[in-house]
């Protein structure tokens, strides 16, 4: 039994013996830092976010409905209907994880003549607005 547990200690020993950086110290060098940062600016990163999330469906996590606000929120599926123009059942919306943009995103759970789905937004996109709709739904002007 004293082996058994003498051995586990030395096996376990060098895990002990590494110790965390002291608060503050540099753990990479600034050029280090850099090189893992995006250089793009912030134009081009956009242009990238988009082109990769539109990939995906529009209104899932991977690409989201961007709007400003809860009011962008509401004011889009105001005008979001069925895919026969009829008005959907709106549900209740939750946080949905994080999206193809890099920000929270909310989901709504909606329906249309019975039938559920789920519509989720990226909130924090204040400078555009959505104009298409996600498959099986249409947009009223």
């Amino acid at each position: 039994m004293r082996i058994v547990l003498a051995s586990a200690l030395l096996i376990a020993a060098p895990a002990f013996a590494q110790q965390p950086p002291a608060l503050g110290a540099r753990t990479q060098t600034p050029d280090q830092l850099m090189a893992r940062m995006n250089q793009a600016s912030p134009e081009e990163e956009m242009r990238q976010l988009e082109e990769a999330a539109n990939r995906h469906p529009l209104g899932t996590i991977a690409n989201p409905v961007r709007v400003g606000g809860p009011e962008g929120e509401h004011a889009y599926l105001g005008r979001l209907r069925c895919a026969d123009g009829s008005q959907l059942r709106i549900g209740a919306r939750h946080d949905a994880g994080i999206g193809g943009f890099g920000s929270v995103v909310g989901a709504y759970e909606v329906s249309c003549g019975g039938v559920p789905a789920q519509i989720v937004f990226d909130m924090y996109q204040e400078e555009y607005v959505e104009t298409r709709a996600p498959a099986g739904f249409t947009l009223a002007h």
